[in-house]
């Protein structure tokens, strides 16, 4: 039996009929749908996403976006809090719609998160060639502007006939639902072969369930894992968002409680393991607390777990400066299991660590050890509460407005971040207690994406209050989702932090010794013909305030604890604005970062910071270890020495 529907319609339906299950539990893939409608899909994903809403004939609710790029931005946060079991599809228009896609895209496949893009392009007949918005690259006719998406996409394909789609989807959905592999998945729809129509097979549209895998060890590999464990002396483990997809929190706890180890997080990793709990250090690298980056430089063994080791987290391969330090990687991606030269387990994170723990038994690491790095951690965490707490004059400290946020948000709401200043003072000071309460995207770290995740993790979790965290540069850059939120009844705490200009960037441009050239926002000053005059004279409460949104203005941190009970206690988004001092002081990680400086300047500034990053890259390492001993290579050496 066949059905004569659309391209169209069909990738409609089908979608609404692929299901994921793990550990028993079964939920809708594909819940609903980000768009922004041009001529490229209005007639064809448009028109099905209408029919099946007109008729009731499925499920799929449509959210009309205001930026293709913060749709997918919204999509891979909504994938996230949903521990990459759901996500949504994204459909643009063709040429500028679908290119906007583009970052977002980058974005997921860095972070290892699944969305569906269905871009829009040109016509595959051709017969109206050049259309308005296409390339037409003279060098092939193939091309369009969406191969911009084939190296940002774990799955890249365009259906120029009706016949290619079943395969396509197929596959598309397959990547979707593989812990190792997935990322933004691509289907190209040109806008005549949406309006198309075809006979489908039935069993296109049938129920699907995608059975999310959890592998479990190798038995030689944890063999091999767990005598390198055995053999350590201050082994650190280090947690990365695997460890929270995989909802590993307490395997991960009890492996800590049974051997001692103590628990180091990246950004995707925080709350994996409660800041509170005994084992726990803080996140580790270049952003990390000194108490984790002091076990990390004199660690032996470092267990990662579901981590891809950034160079944040690695602190350019500075952080784990034991010259004899090994690696054992607990991945289920076997390309981030190797890294380092380490000891590969390739396995779901809860079930490798599960094994880990039983395996290891009854063996922990000495008291001394748990004793020492546990002082370490309570003067920490004195320092914290002193962050928190600074008093800082005229203006509130940056850590201030953290410290504010820290005494006043249940346990269970969720910070939400990308880029700036704010990921350095989160990792550092942040204290999580729940594996959702933390939405830092520090893979690609993209300006714009705090306040479309914080309507994606809203949406994928209604129970939670959503905290954006935005500064001034990422609210100009991408603002528009707050028209979505107030659209949808969508409600988000947003928090924008007015420092006149780039926190993190001017700190960084004086640390390489560029003075903060060009990291402010500046009026243009007639006299020097620099960015140097007074401060830009925008007012962006006034901006949310005309996107729908409710605003509160604060001065002091007095006021902003008002004015964040009063937004958390409302229904609708509301954003509470402050403004803080950039240079105000924060606490060292103790730690450093690969940028690099000018080799030649005439500047003195220049000239200083060069001479310091020749010091910081003289401990740059490959982290490259000596391969275990085989006795099979004694008994081939010795062959050769006969011959």
């Amino acid at each position: 039996m066949t059905i004569r529907l659309t391209v169209g319609q069909a990738v409609v339906r089908f979608l609404t009929h692929q299901w994921t299950e793990r550990d028993g539990t079964e939920q809708r893939l594909i819940p609903g749908i980000f768009g922004i409608f041009g001529h490229g899909n209005v007639a064809g994903l448009g028109q099905a996403l209408l029919q099946v809403a007109a008729h009731d004939e499925s499920d799929l609710p449509y959210y009309l976006a205001r930026n293709e790029q913060a749709m997918v931005h919204a999509s891979a946060a909504y994938a996230k809090t949903r521990n990459r079991l759901q996500t949504l599809a994204c459909t643009a228009s063709i040429g500028p719609g679908s290119t906007n896609m583009v970052t977002g895209a980058a974005l997921a496949t860095t972070n290892r998160l699944p969305v569906l893009l269905l871009p829009s392009d040109i016509f595959a007949t051709r017969a109206a060639s050049p259309v308005l918005q296409e390339l037409e690259d003279p060098r092939s006719y193939d091309v369009s502007v969406n191969d911009t998406l084939k190296p940002v996409s774990r799955f890249w394909d365009r259906i120029n006939r009706p016949e290619q789609l079943p395969s396509a989807l197929l596959a598309a959905v397959r990547v979707l639902t593989d812990p190792a592999e997935t990322g933004a998945v691509t289907l190209c729809l040109p806008q005549d072969v949406q309006a198309e129509a075809f006979d489908w097979p039935e069993e296109l549209f049938e129920r699907r369930v995608w059975h999310v895998r959890r592998p479990v060890p190798e038995p030689a590999a944890l063999t091999r894992a767990v005598a390198t464990i055995r053999g350590a002396q201050r082994p650190l483990i280090v947690a990365g968002g695997g460890a929270v997809y995989s909802e590993a929190a307490i395997a991960l706890v009890e492996l800590a409680e049974a051997t001692g180890i103590p628990v180091a997080d990246t950004h995707a990793g925080k709350g994996a393991i409660p800041w509170d709990h005994p084992q726990a250090v803080g996140g580790v690298g270049s952003t990390g607390t000194p108490v984790a980056n002091r076990l990390a430089r004199d660690a032996d063994v470092v267990i990662g777990v579901g981590t891809r080791y950034s160079d944040f987290t690695t602190a350019s391969r500075t952080q784990f400066a034991n010259p004899d330090v090994t690696f054992v990687n607990l991945n289920v991606a076997p390309f981030d299991s190797a890294k380092h030269s380490a000891v590969s387990v390739v396995a779901d994170a809860r079930e490798g660590l599960t094994a880990l723990t039983e395996a290891l038994a009854p063996w922990c690491v000495d008291r001394e050890y748990v004793t020492s790095y546990q002082q370490h951690r309570d003067a920490w965490n004195r320092d914290v509460d002193a962050a928190f707490h600074l008093g800082h004059e005229p203006r509130p400290a940056q850590t201030e407005v953290l410290g504010a946020l820290h005494d006043l948000l249940d346990p269970r709401d969720v910070i939400v971040q990308a880029a700036g200043s704010l990921p350095g003072d989160l990792q550092l000071l942040w204290r999580a207690s729940d594996p959702k309460s933390y939405n830092v995207e520090y893979a690609y770290s993209c300006m714009g994406y705090e306040i479309a995740g914080g309507l994606g993790t809203k949406m994928a979790d209604p129970e939670r209050e959503v905290f954006v965290l935005v500064g001034d540069g990422s609210y100009l850059m991408m603002a528009q989702e707050i028209a979505t939120a107030v659209a949808e009844g969508i409600k988000l705490n947003i928090v924008l932090i007015q420092n006149h200009g780039f926190a993190s960037i001017g700190a960084l441009s004086d640390a390489v010794g560029s003075q903060r050239f060009g990291t402010s926002y500046r009026l243009r000053n007639p006299n020097t013909g620099l960015l140097d005059g007074a401060n830009l004279p925008i007012d962006l409460a006034a901006n949310a305030a005309s996107l729908g949104a409710d605003v509160i203005r604060t001065r002091t941190i007095e006021e902003f604890r008002v004015a964040v009970a009063k937004a958390r206690d409302s229904a609708r988004t509301t954003v509470v604005e402050i403004e803080t001092d950039p240079l105000a002081p924060v606490p060292s990680s103790d730690s450093w970062w690969d940028v690099p400086v000018a080799e030649t300047s005439a500047l003195a500034s220049t000239q200083a910071a060069r001479a310091a990053y020749e010091k910081g890259k003289a401990a740059q390492r490959g982290y490259l270890v000596p391969a275990p001993h085989n006795p099979r290579n004694d008994r081939t050496n010795e062959k050769r020495d006969e011959r």
